[in-house]
């Protein structure tokens, strides 16, 4: 008889070795770290990150084996990967796949690093752990399909199995116990959009969440716990109550020869990914034609399902977050000020007249050719009507970011740098030696002492 396709998964996560990985793959691997390790403190400060630590700090030790990275405080493994996840998904800066709409970076390293920290892990490991979060998560999104992404925050959902995966990986489970794994995440799995509504802090909630309950269902695995062993496709599993258009093919689409972790798209602008195309397509054409936002009448921007499944209930943004889940806000900042940043999104997103002017010129639109390519590719158009009567176009098939149209090592350094600097979380010399270890992360005796900070022994989590 031959595996199910949730048995075939847990089979190839649980058997194949770094050296099985193509090189590109692990190179691209320690680029999505890199950005991530941005992220991770740019989120420091913050509202929402600011009370999830305090929770952490209120309910575990203060000290520990792992680090809380924005802080630079050490406690358990369990609260710095909660810490840690919440604060890379703050700025809207982590990375994207496209195809399944998951961030596996803001949910996969904090968990996995703060395991390696807490039990002497080397370098190689982290890759290897993170690269079978990557595939799982992926996987398991792109099965779950669109109708899932409408109602849940796949980041969430799928996040919590991903985290499973990579520290399951990390303590080498078989396929069996990788599948319990999976069985205790999925029965956790959760995490809604409707806190868009609201300007609700719930999204760091969710990758929060997702990090420290992937991480307690492979624990719970280790220990001899034991999970549904078809979470996935099971009458009573994941798609059964969590999406209309679940695809078992998904799931081992590929297995071994295609690396969907090398597909991860890194963000150019400080927004929601379904923003992206969009902002790029005004940008080549404001150019192009050497437009200001006085000259522009109105913008029609033409979009996939999900663009207004997910900016559509953000009328009037209240906070900078929300802001960034606006698609006029994010085509008003690129208008008026060239681009949608993390500067803008803070000196301009609410306050200036001229952005808040130019998003009730903004319109989105069902756009059939776009809906129909989407998730797998993400086409950004848009048509502007000028106040001198003329109708302009332009369009962008592979935005900023994507593997197509990656950012380079040096605009990775640029774009991680940046973010240390806006929560003044490390410098710039600081940010160069994560740099020289990163690029070299196979080679790592360990992953400890990244920033500085005291740091206790090493546990068994």
């Amino acid at each position: 008889m031959s595996d199910s396709p949730t048995q075939a998964l847990c089979r190839f996560l649980a058997e194949f070795q770094l050296s099985d990985v193509p090189a590109p793959v692990v190179e691209r691997t320690k680029d999505l770290f890199v950005d991530w390790f941005g992220s991770a403190l740019a989120g420091k400060g913050t509202k929402p990150v600011a009370s999830i630590e305090r929770f952490a700090l209120a309910q575990g030790p203060e000290h520990g084996p792992s680090q809380i990275l924005g802080s630079r405080r050490y406690t358990t493994p369990y609260f710095a990967a909660m810490v840690n996840a919440a604060a890379s998904h703050v700025v809207e800066q982590d990375d994207v796949h496209n195809g399944s709409v998951f961030h596996p970076a803001a949910v996969i390293f904090p968990a996995v690093l703060a395991v390696a920290q807490a039990e002497g892990h080397d370098g190689a490991a982290v890759l290897t752990a993170s690269i079978a979060g990557y595939e799982a998560g992926i996987r398991i999104g792109e099965f779950l399909g669109r109708s899932h992404y409408k109602i849940f925050h796949t980041t969430a959902t799928v996040g919590t199995l991903a985290v499973a995966v990579a520290i399951g990986k990390l303590w080498k489970f078989d396929a069996e116990r990788m599948a319990q794994a999976l069985g205790s995440a999925g029965t956790q799995a959760a995490g809604l959009w409707e806190f868009l509504r609201d300007a609700a802090d719930s999204k760091q909630l969710h990758t929060a969440k997702a990090a420290s309950d992937g991480m307690m269902a492979a624990w719970l695995a280790r220990d001899g716990f034991t999970g549904a062993r078809d979470i996935l496709c099971g009458p009573q599993g994941l798609a059964a109550g969590m999406s209309t258009d679940a695809d078992p093919s998904r799931l081992t689409d590929g297995l071994g020869t295609r690396w969907a972790t090398a597909e991860t798209s890194f963000k150019y602008f400080a927004s929601c990914r379904h923003t992206h195309p969009a902002a790029d397509a005004l940008k080549v054409l404001m150019a192009r034609e050497s437009l200001a936002a006085a000259d522009v009448e109105a913008v029609t921007a033409h979009v996939h399902q999900g663009a207004i499944d997910v900016l559509g209930p953000v009328v009037s943004p209240q906070t900078v977050h929300q802001a960034k889940f606006s698609m006029g806000t994010v085509l008003g900042l690129v208008a008026v000020h060239g681009h949608a940043g993390l500067t803008e999104f803070d000196a301009h997103g609410l306050t200036d007249a001229r952005v808040s002017d130019f998003r009730e010129r903004v319109v989105m639109v069902l756009d059939a050719e776009i809906d129909a390519a989407y998730p797998r590719q993400w086409i950004g158009r848009v048509t502007v009507r000028t106040r001198d009567g003329r109708t302009l176009e332009a369009r962008v098939d592979v935005p900023k970011g994507d593997p197509d149209n990656t950012l380079s090592r040096e605009e990775i350094e640029a774009k991680a740098i940046a973010l240390a600097r806006y929560s003044d979380s490390a410098s710039e010399d600081e940010m160069r030696a994560v740099f020289a270890r990163a690029w070299h992360l196979e080679r790592e005796p360990h992953v400890n002492q990244w920033l500085g900070g005291e740091r206790r022994r090493h546990v068994r989590v």
